[in-house]
């Protein structure tokens, strides 16, 4: 076996490691996920529900709807990738292992591709019960619904995500007392931003501009039709994605890399407050 092949098998066990060790605590705070997953179905049908209280007709109401619940389920998927990605840290000091993960003989980029591997196998188990609950609430008709072209967009769509929530995850490092918190501040933002209720159409010009950074922008839009009428995948839904993860993930690791160094260097690796 050559060396490279040695090096890359050791990355992948790593990469494998890291998926494990999150499963595992999975299990151990499976209450925790059940109460978050039913707090995401009250909150989506809060959302979706909107759509029963306006006067229109039967076929209009069933669009709306439809639009409410894929902008609901997609934002809980993107979320959840951004939520643990950014959470990266703070796992490691609630757990008490930040240390020793920090010092472990795996490579950083791998550590974070590993939380973002499993972030993006555990939201699409956890999108796919509440898209299933909430659907069984309301009488929806999507045989046009393409779902094979939608995942294929959220896939590409995931890789964006990942690397913002890299860029995110950074903030526990740099400020301990408060970092997560702000990396959550800055999942709203984009939640504004990006149209997950109603058409970017409806904001004002500037924000409008800034939704055209947010990858979750051209996933709903892209994901809307899919589910709405059965379009294929739009290369003007794609290529955004594919440049803003191509440039996120490499900045993500950068600034990861550079705040890690920050904390070591000012004793805030540990430090909880």
């Amino acid at each position: 076996m050559s060396e490279f092949s040695a090096a890359a098998r050791l990355e992948l066990i790593a990469l494998g490691g890291v998926v494990e060790r999150n499963l595992y605590l999975v299990k151990r705070y499976i209450w925790w996920d059940v109460a978050f997953l039913l707090w995401t179905i009250a909150n989506t049908l809060t959302i979706v529900f909107i759509a029963r209280g306006i006067d229109v007709s039967a076929a209009q109401r069933n669009e709306l709807a439809t639009k409410l619940l894929v902008g609901g389920v997609i934002w809980a998927f993107l979320g959840i990738i951004f939520e643990i990605v950014t959470e990266t840290v703070a796992w490691e000091r609630w757990e008490g292992t930040i240390e020793y993960t920090f010092m472990a003989p795996l490579s950083r980029p791998v550590h974070l591709f590993g939380m973002g591997l499993f972030a993006v196998v555990y939201g699409l188990l956890r999108t796919a019960a509440l898209f299933g609950v909430i659907a069984a609430f309301f009488d929806l008709t999507l045989g046009q619904a393409d779902f094979a072209t939608a995942f294929v967009v959220l896939a590409v769509a995931s890789i964006s995500f990942i690397g913002i929530g890299m860029m995110t995850a950074v903030l526990p490092l740099i400020s301990p007392e408060k970092g997560t918190q702000l990396g959550f501040v800055a999942q709203g933002m984009m939640l504004v931003v990006s149209g997950v209720y109603y058409p970017v159409s409806v904001l004002p010009g500037w924000m409008q501009w800034i939704s055209k950074i947010s990858p979750a922008t051209y996933a709903l839009r892209g994901n809307r039709e899919q589910i709405l009428s059965g379009a294929g995948i739009a290369w003007s839904d794609v290529w955004p994605l594919l440049v803003i993860g191509v440039v996120s993930i490499p900045l993500g690791l950068v600034i990861f890399r550079t705040g890690e160094r920050y904390a070591k260097r000012h004793g805030k690796l540990k430090r909880s407050g």
